[in-house]
């Protein structure tokens, strides 16, 4: 038996989670949270922790986290979900090991303003004043790399392509087992296949409120590390690992619901679509180039987003062209949504949904309609025909895209100062770092000839 105190004054829910930890044989606890690049962190305790936990909070040193605190000001509390409870199925099974998701707090016991849950929590709760519960459904594509040594190469696991039938190696049997562990901890997964580029797979899971589908991205990355490492594989959410190839993509399916019925449809409407859909997706374009800092977040991520290789780089709309930014999948009723193709898997979640769902409250608000939509593939016209239709192009790198966030407002102020300095000084930081690195591209075209 484990020694906690059910007193009576706790309350019945979490005194119900106890006995539960109890009758699953847990026997230690991971509490998990993300800084502000989106990185997984986690504290370890034994399960005999979990009631404070859960009630109190487990005070750690946040001074050591990227984007968290300065050091005068390093003790914070992680607060444990309890709906976020989950064994973790890949850990040994004697001696289980479970997580929650927590929440950042400070003292006095105040939500963080650099927690990225808690931007999306009050982003979401702006969104509930008006009466909408946004759902997110992202699609994670990811490469499963080789190890050799111990360390990461970009060596191929297989040499399959798009939807072929399972190759006979270790990278399917990963995607397996990865499924089948996420299927262990709750999600619905809707489909698993092999994505473009040799290596590359995308494993789907169908929609849910914001913050339930910010965790599961999070722990998706998290199981798929883990799983791969243990046949020998790296498990890469990078946008674009090798040149000349696809890039890894996390195209974003968002809808808003009211009242229990989806807001996107409108069976009277054009295209079956709601004024409120069309402007979600005004707001969207609008604010596009400034949810680009937050969504691609890497110099990496500016290498993805070129034309040729089915990522969008172009601010349009469409319900149908997949070269769009903005594209409007052919079902509705309650599945009506608008997908935005622009983000990669190695955005922070929590920050690019607050950043499309802030956008898009801009565009119901001021009723800013999208232009009309382009069903042609961008990717053949010319730069004078795309100026002829007015569709401008996503910024091309960190600086252009920080620069666009810098002069938003609306995002800004969804961000709040803390993250908006944070990401500041990260991109002054990393471009800095990338303007004075020689890159081997520069020796093989330079050293010799000059």
């Amino acid at each position: 038996m484990i020694g906690w105190n059910l007193s009576s004054n706790m309350s019945e829910d979490v005194s119900k989670l106890l006995k539960k930890i109890e009758a699953d044989g847990v026997k230690f606890i991971r509490l998990q949270f993300t800084d502000v690049l989106g990185m997984p962190k986690n504290a370890s305790i034994p399960v005999i922790q979990a009631e404070k936990a859960l009630t109190e909070g487990t005070w750690f040193d946040g001074s050591s986290i990227e984007g968290f605190t300065r050091i005068e000001e390093s003790d914070m509390l992680l607060k444990a979900d309890p709906a976020s409870y989950s064994i973790l199925p890949w850990r040994p099974q004697e001696g289980k090991v479970a997580r929650f998701m927590c929440d950042v707090h400070t003292y006095g016991n105040k939500p963080f303003d650099g927690d990225p849950r808690n931007i999306l929590k009050k982003t979401l709760a702006e969104a509930a004043k008006m009466g909408f519960i946004f759902n997110t459904g992202p699609e994670l594509e990811f490469f499963l790399f080789n190890l050799v040594d111990g360390k990461p190469t970009t060596q191929f696991s297989d040499s399959g392509c798009y939807f072929d039938l399972a190759p006979n190696d270790k990278a399917e049997d990963v995607r397996r087992e990865i499924v089948l562990a996420l299927t262990s901890m709750g999600f619905e997964i809707e489909m698993s296949h092999h994505e473009v580029a040799a290596s590359q797979h995308e494993i789907d899971f169908k929609y849910g409120d914001a913050l339930t589908t910010a965790d599961r991205v999070m722990t998706f990355k998290f199981a798929a590390k883990s799983i791969a490492l243990e046949h020998g594989l790296h498990a890469s959410f990078m946008a674009k690992p090798i040149g000349g190839i696809n890039g890894s993509g996390m195209h974003t399916h968002g809808s808003l619901s009211k009242d229990g019925k989806n807001a996107f449809f409108d069976p009277n409407g054009e295209n079956q679509l709601s004024d409120i859909a069309m402007y979600y997706i005004g707001g969207i374009l609008k604010h596009a180039k400034a949810i680009t800092r937050v969504a691609n977040p890497t110099i990496n991520s500016y290498k993805r987003l070129v034309p040729g290789y089915e990522a969008p780089c172009y601010i349009t709309w469409s319900t149908a062209n997949r070269s769009a930014l903005v594209r409007v999948p052919a079902a509705r009723g309650n599945s009506t949504r608008a997908e935005f193709r622009s983000p990669d898997p190695m955005c922070n979640p929590y920050l690019t949904f607050s950043c499309m769902l802030a956008a898009g409250l801009d565009g119901i608000k001021n009723k800013i309609m999208p232009p009309e939509s382009t069903n042609t593939n961008i990717y053949h016209l010319d730069a004078k025909a795309r100026k002829r239709l007015h569709i401008d192009m996503l910024p091309g790198t960190l600086m252009e895209s920080h620069a666009a966030l810098l002069k938003d407002e609306i995002l800004c102020t969804t961000l709040g100062n803390h993250i908006v300095e944070n990401l500041t000084r990260i991109t002054e930081m990393e471009s800095d770092a990338f303007r004075l690195a020689v890159h081997p591209w520069e020796l093989d075209r330079y050293l010799a000839t000059y």
